[in-house]
């Protein structure tokens, strides 16, 4: 009877975490990441870096359409990569490069993580081989 009970909250508390989970909006990190994951949009964010540029003219080398890059834009705005503003009838996007700071420091901690270990085996790897060469 507990274990069955047990199982039941188990079960119940499971479906409330994953309704929960999936009800709470996505951190900035994420939605950075899920906006980079597209090579369209890191090609758009690519010919960004050379200045801004207009809807039609970040569209030329793509073979799709105003509506389907529109979507990419979208995803990259609300990732906060871009921005867009109105000039009279253009809407020129603009790079927003601060917005890829936090994934620089969340990325910085893996790679000194990483350069820690590499120098400890380095060191390793040395010690075995002046003792491979003294014994």
């Amino acid at each position: 009877m507990q274990s069955r009970l047990l199982d039941e909250f188990s079960r119940v508390t499971q479906r409330y975490l994953t309704e929960w989970l999936n009800k709470t909006p996505a951190d900035r990190l994420s939605a950075t990441f899920s906006a980079l994951a597209d090579p369209t949009r890191r090609a758009i964010l690519a010919r960004l870096a050379f200045g801004e540029a207009t809807v039609s003219e970040l569209a030329k080398p793509f073979k799709m359409s105003g509506p389907a890059l529109s979507k990419h834009l979208k995803v990259l705005e609300r990732a906060g990569l871009i921005t867009r503003s109105r000039n009279a009838q253009w809407r020129p996007c603009r790079l927003e490069p601060e917005a890829l700071k936090p994934v620089d420091d969340w990325l910085a901690e893996y790679r000194r993580f990483w350069m820690e270990r590499l120098d400890r085996l380095d060191d390793c790897l040395k010690n075995a081989a002046s003792q491979g060469k003294s014994g």
